[in-house]
């Protein structure tokens, strides 16, 4: 009797254990899919914000082969500004990848600046009024960039912290995650707002 009181008791440990090992892998499995799948989550949603600036950026490229356009009518003889402008404009188009596209976009403004200093020296280009519809058309494009790579970087953020923080860094290595490059400005002179002056 007493042989068979320790043989059901060794086996209702026994059960237990294995109850308490099979509730803790279904644990384990539960946290590493929702692990798994935020992480993806924000993955795409990078993508779909990256995807956004690129739309913002083709309409940018679009307005910039205008006014250079334009402003050639009107500035001939400085044709060294507008190659630049239009050069930067090509590199930028034919950037790939995050980080080229960041130097090449970062370049683009620089260019943008000098070509609407230029302006300044030609009243009725200035005064033009395809020029100025131009121009603020321009301005609401880059606002639109400046919310896009707001929200870019917000979820890059997001998805970064992610893949440095326990445990989600675990589920993050076995993914093969990388840290993303946030679409930041290169320089305190390129952080000033874009101005277009009508």
């Amino acid at each position: 009797m007493k042989d068979l009181l320790l043989i059901s008791t060794g086996g209702i440990v026994g059960i237990v254990i294995a109850v308490v090992v099979v509730v803790i892998a279904l644990a384990l499995v539960i946290w590493y899919i929702s692990c798994y799948n935020a992480l993806k989550s924000l993955v795409n949603r990078t993508e779909e914000a990256w995807a956004t600036i690129d739309v913002q950026l083709k309409k940018r490229y679009d307005l910039i082969s205008n006014l250079v356009a334009t402003v050639k009518g009107y500035a001939k003889h400085e044709s060294e500004t507008l190659e630049r402008v239009i050069a930067a404009r090509n590199t930028a188009m034919s950037a790939h990848g995050g980080q080229e596209k960041m130097a090449a976009e970062n370049a683009l403004s620089g260019t943008l600046k000098s070509l609407f200093a230029l302006t300044e020296a030609y009243p009725d280009l200035k005064a033009n009024a395809n020029f100025a519809d131009l121009q603020k058309q321009l301005y609401l494009v880059e606002t639109e960039l400046g919310l896009a790579r707001k929200y870019y970087n917000g979820v890059v953020k997001e998805l970064n912290t992610k893949i440095d923080l326990f445990p989600s860094n675990l589920v993050a290595k076995r993914m093969r995650l990388e840290k993303q490059q946030y679409f930041e400005l290169e320089n305190a002179a390129e952080r000033e707002p874009f101005k277009v002056e009508f």
